[in-house]
């Protein structure tokens, strides 16, 4: 019966209201008639015989005449909610309003409290029964003369047929508000159930869609904060697998290319020295040197792959040492130069003679700052400007690399860091795997800096390592 979501949150709703609403209207029942109605009910007694006994001890002579007194009582009784009877000094009944006491007139009548009223010990004496069973409220009080002896006694009682229809209004009127209360307790429930229910079946939906291999649009934010909350996280996983399978459709992109360009000069290469090309000194060492270059690029590529696999893997290790950065800058910057020369580009070093030693992995860090001018070199036009810039600034040091490229756009700088991500000057797949400043901002954060960009589309950029002059000796 309660077997799926909707029917258990109304029952959450309407269960407590089905049993918490009748044991509270119950208990206000009792409440309101021995507590509330009750009381007001003697206490309009005593009030009324007040009244009464005030307008008979004015009337003398109705306590020695049965005839008076019934014509007294006839005439009050008019103003008066309860039943009045008049009885003498010696507790006989001399009149009632109620007809059916005529057959009782002269008699003596017995009542709890009687003797302690006629015997002057008591001004009132009142008692109710909460059960209900008879005379609900009773009410004695002495009528005395001018002497402070009693000349009789008056008796106020509301009889259970008086009030039973009254307490009957009131239990219907309560058991009304309590129905309606739980109608609408279970209209509300219902709502607040389907209001519930809406998101997370939406969201159970997608996620069965998203398991079967299905595409899944981000859904809609609604429902209560924690219903927001798990809906957020949901299209926050989405978008990163969709991500993910777009850098993994990339990475089969790439690597297609990457690897088909070089494994491609290394077959013709092959084929032309099993043709007899290595016959010619000259055209066989040309072959072997081509040969040996892109067996170079696949290295790096392989490098790459490798420094992905470990940023994945968290296995990025570091082999620091003593590093003269200066004498370090200088070998390294020799290595590179003759690739900017052979595109015609002009290579400008700017060295502070006040670098300082730093404990860094210098392969690592070297493949940090080949990164950046590879990239400065390839985006660079020929007979542009390549500007290396190293010197300390308060506590860091930093290394600049800048260019005279096209630049980049401010909405593609915050997604150049990102792996595979191409700019718009690299969309026909240039040379690389699109992870050179993945691995740069890797490799400096590994060291304890920070790596940063500054560039004008049209003006070129510059890319700033930082490093704090004292590198913590530590394994990222």
């Amino acid at each position: 019966m309660l077997n799926n979501l909707r029917r258990r949150m109304i029952a959450s709703h309407l269960v407590p209201l089905l049993i918490i609403v009748p044991l509270m209207g119950i208990a206000l029942v009792y409440v309101l008639e021995t507590r509330v109605l009750l009381p007001n009910l003697s206490s309009q007694l005593v009030d009324q015989s007040g009244l009464v006994a005030e307008l008979a001890a004015d009337q003398g002579d109705i306590w020695s005449d049965s005839a008076r007194a019934q014509a007294f009582t006839s005439h009050i009784k008019t103003h008066l909610t309860a039943r009045l009877m008049l009885l003498d000094a010696r507790g006989r009944l001399l009149a009632s309003s109620d007809p059916t006491d005529s057959d009782r007139i002269g008699q003596p009548l017995i009542h709890q409290g009687m003797d302690q009223i006629l015997a002057g010990g008591s001004d009132i004496h009142m008692d109710y029964s909460r059960g209900l069973q008879s005379e609900v409220a009773d009410v004695l009080m002495p009528v005395k003369g001018a002497d402070g002896q009693a000349l009789g006694v008056i008796r106020l009682t509301h009889q259970l047929a008086n009030v039973s229809d009254l307490f009957v209004r009131l239990r219907y009127l309560i058991l009304g508000i309590l129905s309606a209360g739980l109608l609408l307790g279970g209209v509300i429930g219902w709502v607040l159930a389907l209001n519930l229910e809406q998101p997370i079946k939406r969201l159970t939906l997608a996620v069965s869609q998203l398991a079967s291999g299905t595409s899944q649009a981000p859904l809609v934010e609604q429902g209560p904060d924690e219903i927001r909350l798990l809906i957020r996280s949901f299209n926050t996983f989405v978008e990163r697998l969709q991500t993910l399978e777009q850098t993994r459709r990339q990475l089969v992109a790439n690597l297609t290319h990457e690897l088909g360009r070089p494994l491609g000069a290394l077959h013709s290469a092959i084929q032309a020295l099993v043709g007899g090309a290595d016959k010619d000194e000259s055209l066989r060492r040309e072959l072997l040197v081509g040969m040996d270059e892109e067996i170079a690029r696949l290295r790096r590529l392989l490098d790459d792959l490798a420094h992905l696999r470990e940023q994945l893997t968290g296995t990025l290790e570091l082999a620091r040492q003593p590093v003269a950065l200066g004498e370090w800058l200088a070998r390294l910057l020799a290595t590179l130069k003759k690739a900017a020369d052979q595109k015609g580009l002009q290579w400008q070093v700017t060295l502070s003679p006040n670098l300082p030693t730093l404990n860094l992995d210098p392969d690592r860090m070297g493949q940090a700052v080949g990164n950046l001018i590879s990239n400065a070199i390839k985006y660079t036009p020929p007979n542009g400007t390549l500007s290396i810039e190293a010197s300390v600034a308060g506590k860091q040091t930093f290394i600049r690399v800048g260019d005279t490229g096209p630049g980049i756009s401010p909405e593609e700088v915050e997604r150049i860091f990102m792996p595979f991500y191409r700019g718009r000057t690299g969309r026909r797949f240039p040379q690389g795997m699109g992870l050179g400043l993945t691995i740069a901002r890797d490799l400096v954060i590994a060291h304890g800096g920070r790596l940063e960009v500054e560039s004008t589309p049209g003006q070129g950029s510059h890319f700033t390592i930082w490093l704090p002059l004292d590198v913590p000796l530590r394994t990222a």
